[in-house]
């Protein structure tokens, strides 16, 4: 016999997209379980040192994304744990969002438990039941047998699909053609930087920084961000297929972020390539740090000071939902008379087998609508999605997949499930001015 557990909102993934899901749901009364196969909650931006978030804003500098994500940031502000809102010194976007992982862990906890959310981590979605059209229960493998969770409404947040997938749920995977899918990276921090050498060698050499970095204000900006090194990184002739050193300042005054290892070719949602993918992952970083160290100034005397639980998965399955968001919708900045989330960060995607990345900034005012057809599955009519799963073109997950865009989508994802749980509907039947209104009032952005 499988121990038993009754939900109104049965959420699974407990990164930032479904922390937001969960808290939203919660505070709309519904009964809420979030699960989480680590014992931690942050997803990405924990496990695997995402890191720092960006962007809630639009190049113009508009904030674009607020709601619990914002409560968020001002939390750790007042616990020291975030400057806020910084300006992007690297200049791919206006603005990046610095944190502490270790005080997000605690916020979302805090902010949970104050929503009435039941937290279950250590456990792990195993299969899913389902009867019709409609799912069940969720299965769970945990230290202390199995255990099945009912629920009305489940919102997948795994960043994999793998709620839909199990339940049978339409679902995409990586480009047209041959699927793959943008490479994994394993980040790791460092300590001992002498960021102010750093900022120095840019000035005196902007030719060997990207062309976007605003150079003319850099004298008076704190540097958050630095990529470039062209030429030091050409010379090394490193096995990995990437031709630059990217790196971001904090959250100590002498730590960077180093996002620069490169893992393509591998599917992470298959245990044998993700087995190979932590591996490689791995010995690139002593790679990268030894490179850094030993030819870049200012890492002189820099060391590792951690690296990832996980690699860094940036893109596997997403569900193929009622509306796929495509390129053109975020280029051309298009409005949808169904949005429950803007964005402002322009498509990024990370060669799947070259060494570049490939990017489009939004037009028109800077931001693009996701429309709430992107969160509803075909086939399933209680299951949402939120985060990197929602329903997308290859191209457009290379912005949805961003955090400040998960953490939008998935509050929007735990609302519409409280509201329908509250009118006994389907996510699809509910009122969409009805969700608009109440993402509104709960101070997220959607005009």
């Amino acid at each position: 016999m499988y121990k038993t557990i009754q939900a109104d909102v049965v959420v699974c993934g407990g990164g930032p997209a479904g922390i937001n899901a969960a808290i939203a749901a919660g505070r709309s009364g519904a009964q809420t379980v979030l699960i989480e196969r680590y014992g931690f909650l942050g997803g990405m931006s924990t496990a695997a040192l995402v890191y720092p978030w960006m962007t809630f804003h639009t190049m113009s500098g508009k904030q674009v994304i607020r709601g619990i994500a914002q409560e968020i940031i001002d939390r750790l502000m007042r616990m020291s744990a975030s400057p806020g809102h910084v300006r992007d010194t690297v200049g791919f976007v206006h603005t990046i969002t610095p944190y502490h992982p270790e005080m997000y862990k605690i916020v979302a906890l805090d902010m949970l438990k104050e929503a009435g959310v039941r937290l279950l981590v250590h456990s792990f979605v195993d299969k899913v039941q389902t009867e019709g059209s409609e799912i069940r229960s969720v299965r769970l493998t945990t230290k202390s047998g199995k255990i099945e969770v009912n629920g009305r409404m489940f919102i997948d947040t795994t960043g994999d699909a793998d709620i839909a997938y199990l339940a049978g749920a339409p679902c995409l995977q990586g480009r047209d053609g041959d699927k793959l899918t943008q490479p994994m990276t394993m980040k790791f921090r460092m300590r001992g930087v002498d960021l102010e050498r750093v900022k120095q060698y840019m000035l005196a050499h902007p030719d060997e920084f990207y062309k976007k970095t605003p150079f003319e204000e850099l004298e008076t900006l704190p540097l958050s961000g630095v990529l470039g090194f062209y030429k030091h990184w050409k010379e090394a002739s490193l096995p990995i297929n990437r031709d630059q050193i990217l790196f971001f300042t904090g959250p100590e005054e002498d730590e960077v972020l180093v996002n620069t290892t490169r893992v393509q070719g591998l599917d992470g949602t298959d245990v044998e390539d993700l087995t190979e993918a932590e591996e490689a992952g791995r010995r690139q970083v002593l790679l990268v740090a030894a490179f850094m160290r030993d030819k870049l100034p200012g890492f002189e005397k820099a060391s590792i000071s951690s690296v990832g639980a996980q690699i860094g998965v940036r893109e596997t399955r997403r569900l193929d939902g009622v509306y796929a968001l495509q390129a053109d919708d975020v280029v051309q900045g298009r409005r949808f008379d169904d949005v429950i989330a803007r964005s402002g960060y322009p498509i990024d995607i990370h060669d799947p087998s070259g060494k570049g990345v490939t990017a489009a900034w939004v037009q028109g005012d800077g931001a693009y609508d996701i429309p709430y057809r992107c969160l509803l599955a075909k086939r399933i009519t209680n299951l949402l999605a939120g985060g990197r799963c929602i329903s997308t073109t290859h191209e457009a997950l290379a912005t949805t997949r961003l955090t400040p865009s998960c953490m939008a989508t998935g509050q929007a994802a735990g609302t519409a499930a409280g509201i329908a749980v509250r009118h006994g509907v389907s996510p699809a039947d509910i009122d969409i001015k009805e969700l608009q209104l109440a993402l509104t009032q709960a101070d997220a952005v959607l005009a």
